[in-house]
């Protein structure tokens, strides 16, 4: 019997009308209903004709299709529609997820998730049978229902004009869907919600901002006593965010004690516990711990208190090191206020947020949509079977990053998935249907041929979803932890494990206790291998491994991976901090395993370079970043060597060459002239004359076989090769920037040009009766900085204009040096007074 009063009590009845008339105009239209208001439950019944005082339309749809981001969320609402009719799911109401179905001959309204539309579009583009598709919760932006969406809007386009689909939002910000569906109407359905009081709950001391899936201690134990707070303060069960299964249950510990049942809800949840949050509590007060799956697409009857930690979880992709991971942030602006907004569903609530106010505006206003951070690997293989390799012509709300889609075709290219122009290969096509990222159905594909479906089967399963902590981080022990596990994880893991051996039942390998079946340990390496042939990773020692990628991996000071020689790395992170990543999960292998794993990425090559300080030429076998053998390479190519000595001189400086003291003097008359006349005269900075040694190191450079060798190399005989010869001005060197300026006592004197003014460092006796500083450059007459010096050699003064200084510098200098050296002329008009480099001055 269809519940009439439930059904009448929500809000979205009243966009019906509307709704059925944008499809029947347009044939797409965009729902706007906030969270509870039945845009889940009722609409797709109205759809389908199952409500007797559905609105009058076009002829009823045979069926509908409503596609959820999540399994929890779409077996929560096959089985809230079922109950509005008063049925079971799986009759008139069904849903299918990974690993389950409940539907049959009569089901007329499917949930799926967006994971298995894609599936059945991949199999039907045309969804036959199917008149309405509704993807549900379309603003959080998961990459499964944005590549759904383009590929619907494709299928509409060239295939079924008649297929009508519905994005529905629980939020209002429809501009962009509505755009993509072709200008498709917006119908909102205003919500019934209440007020709900902000209540501003900080830490009282600092706590460590999250980094990779860490969270920091403090902060959950703040969480655990602000929902303790929120107990005493309110009535009502409380709703508590946290970004994760591991914050959840490390919260649930710190709840002890607490008059309320303590319930965990999340997508690996056993489907009785989900069904218990969903249904409300008759008997006392009870605390929901969450993730973000009950922003929207779960509605938890009884809720008054929403404690909302503030965190939440996105994918990232660090495609330069070949990991993929969860990584905790702070939750935007839009998910805080969806968060807050359960509170006031049923009643007056509160929303305890566990931040200061004054950080709400630097949160980002949106989350991040998955297609800009996550790993696009199985997106770019859907695109591929899908016909447009580049995904160019798929109409969708964010372009995928040019830089994720390469890397993404350097991995389908490597397990065989797309050919060289990135079309999909039937080994790809394959790999599309098994429900797998594509690295673990390569897994599982070729780890088949090698142990037998069931054993690859089992391992498979184990990756694609980690296990918890507490199996630890050898994969091969948390293999077996796994089969004799009965918590919630080993069921799942069980029927996963079911599902994939039956998608290679009949592949080749050993049979389980057959003679020379190898062993789990050999079995969980070998698997792992071939999922991630990038992090195939040898000891370096102390726990330190070097993975193909080039990334470093270290594991813990009490893993028993420590004393392994290889590893073949399964999960890993990399703290923002550090330089290696972090190994959570991994199994031991030997070398063979590894290359054949990796064999792509086995290459041999001549390696000549500059390397700690001097030539190294070798012969080197390597898996990746990897080294496997090295040998000496004799008579290493000239060339080659010619460019790592370049090498060599760029890196570490024109020092490797010999430099005389008359060439280093060379070498500054040339930048002083290149400084203050510019060309011809040469530029001779360090990476001036690193980039021109073919002009001027020739044919010496060429005979240079190591480092050595450039110590023997004579710069001064070299950099003339530089000097403007072709133009002439080459012979003006002397005249320009001269080594040596002659002084009035008849010395000549050498210049330094090594600083920005040239200095002439001489005696102060031997320039009496010069009344004009001498000058250098040509026409740029540049006064060189004329450094005077006692009889002793000492700084008795500094002067560029030797006029000015004999008038008015030279008396408190005469009075200071009389005194020191008596011996020597003094006189008091040096300007007419014989220049000496003598003791006395001579005879007349």
């Amino acid at each position: 019997m269809i519940r009439t009063h439930a059904l009448a009590q929500l809000p979205v009845r009243t966009a019906l009308p509307a709704l059925t008339t944008a499809l029947s105009s347009h044939g797409t239209a965009v729902l706007c209903a906030p969270p509870g208001t039945g845009k889940t439950t009722l609409v797709p019944l109205a759809l389908a004709g199952l409500l007797d005082d559905a609105p009058a339309g076009p002829p009823r749809p045979r069926r509908v299709l409503v596609a959820e981001p999540r399994r929890i969320a779409a077996r929560a609402a096959a089985r809230r529609m079922a109950w509005l009719l008063g049925e079971q799911a799986g009759d008139r109401v069904g849903f299918t997820v990974r690993g389950e179905r409940r539907a049959g001959r009569d089901t007329v309204v499917e949930v799926v998730t967006t994971g298995v539309l894609l599936q059945r579009l991949q199999r039907d583009q045309e969804l036959t049978g199917v008149d309405v598709v509704v993807l549900d919760e379309c603003h959080e932006r998961h990459l499964d229902a944005d590549t759904a969406a383009a590929f619907l809007l494709d299928v509409r386009q060239t295939l079924r004009p008649d297929l009508r689909l519905v994005a529905a939002s629980a939020t209002t910000d429809a501009a962009g869907w509505a755009r993509l569906l072709g200008g498709a109407p917006v119908v909102e359905a205003q919500g019934v919600s209440y007020p709900v009081e902000t209540v501003w709950a900080p830490p009282a001391r600092p706590v460590r901002p999250p980094h990779g899936m860490r969270v920091d201690p403090a902060q959950l134990s703040h969480v655990a006593s602000v929902v303790r707070r929120a107990l005493a303060e309110r009535t009502g069960d409380v709703l508590c965010f946290l970004p994760g299964v591991g914050e959840i249950a490390r919260v649930a510990g710190q709840l002890g004690g607490v008059d309320a049942e303590v319930l965990q809800v999340h997508g690996r949840a056993p489907a009785a516990v989900q069904d218990a949050v969903l249904a409300g509590s008759t008997t006392g007060r009870r605390v929901v711990l969450t993730t973000s799956v009950a922003e929207s697409s779960l509605t938890v009857p009884g809720v008054r208190v929403v404690v909302d930690s503030g965190l939440a979880r996105e994918p990232r992709t660090d495609h330069a090191r070949g990991l993929s991971a969860l990584t905790t942030v702070r939750a935007s602006r839009a998910a805080a206020r969806q968060r807050a907004g359960r509170a006031g569903r049923e009643a007056p609530g509160a929303a305890y947020r566990c931040w200061e106010e004054a950080e709400e505006s630097r949160l980002p206003a949106f989350p991040n949509p998955e297609i800009k951070v996550a790993d696009l690997t199985a997106f770019a293989l859907q695109a591929a079977c899908w016909g447009d390799p580049d995904a160019s012509g798929l109409a969708l709300l964010d372009a995928p990053p040019a830089g994720a889609m390469a890397a993404a075709r350097e991995v389908l290219s490597a397990v065989g998935a797309v050919d060289a122009q990135g079309r999909a290969t039937g080994r790809g096509v394959r790999l599309s249907r098994l429900g797998l990222h594509p690295r673990l159905g390569r897994a599982l594909l070729d780890g088949a041929r090698e142990v037998g479906a069931r054993r690859a089967a089992e391992v498979v399963a184990l990756l694609s979803e980690e296990p918890p902590r507490e199996y630890g981080d050898d994969l091969a022990a948390a293999w077996r932890a796994a089969r004799r596990g009965s918590d919630g994880y080993g069921a799942r893991w069980k029927q996963e494990a079911r599902r994939l051996s039956s998608q290679v039942e009949g592949a080749g390998g050993a049979a389980d206790g057959a003679a020379g079946a190898p062993s789990d340990d050999v079995v969980a390496g070998l698997v792992a291998a071939l999922a991630f042939p990038e992090r195939v990773a040898r000891a370096r020692g102390a726990g330190a491994f070097l993975m193909a990628s080039g990334t470093g991996a270290e594991v813990t000071e009490a893993s028993r991976l420590r004393s392994a020689g290889w590893l073949a790395v399964a999960v890993a992170d990399r703290p923002s901090h550090a330089a290696s990543a972090r190994v959570r999960l991994a199994a031991v292998i030997d070398e063979a395993t590894a290359r054949l794993a990796a064999e792509h990425l086995r290459a041999s090559a001549e390696e000549v370079r500059w390397e700690g300080g001097d030539v190294v030429a070798r012969q080197v076998e390597r898996l990746g970043a990897v080294e496997l053998t090295v040998r000496p390479l004799k008579d290493a190519p000239r060339a080659r060597v010619h460019e790592a000595l370049c090498e060599g001189l760029r890196r570490e400086g024109l020092g490797l060459l010999r430099w005389s003291r008359d060439a280093q003097g060379l070498r500054e008359r040339l930048a002083f002239l290149h400084r203050v006349l510019g060309a011809p005269w040469p530029d001779v900075s360090d990476g001036a004359l690193a980039g021109r040694t073919g002009e001027w190191l020739e044919p010496e450079l060429s005979r240079a076989r190591r480092r050595s060798d450039l110590g023997r190399i004579d710069a001064g005989q070299a950099l003339p090769r530089l000097l403007p010869w072709a133009t002439g001005e080459a012979s003006r060197l002397d005249e320009l920037a001269p080594e040596r300026i002659a002084v009035p006592s008849g010395s000549r004197i050498r210049v330094d040009y090594g600083g920005e003014q040239p200095v002439l460092a001489v005696k102060l006796q031997e320039m009496f009766g010069l009344a004009r500083t001498p000058r250098v450059g040509g026409a740029a007459q540049v006064p060189v900085l004329v450094h005077l010096l006692s009889p002793a050699g000492r700084p008795a003064a500094v002067t560029a204009d030797l006029e000015s200084f004999w008038q008015d510098g030279y008396r408190a200098v005469r009075a200071e040096l009389r005194g020191r050296y008596p011996k020597h002329p003094w006189p008091e008009d040096p300007s007419t007074t014989a220049a000496t480099r003598h003791t006395k001055p001579r005879p007349n």
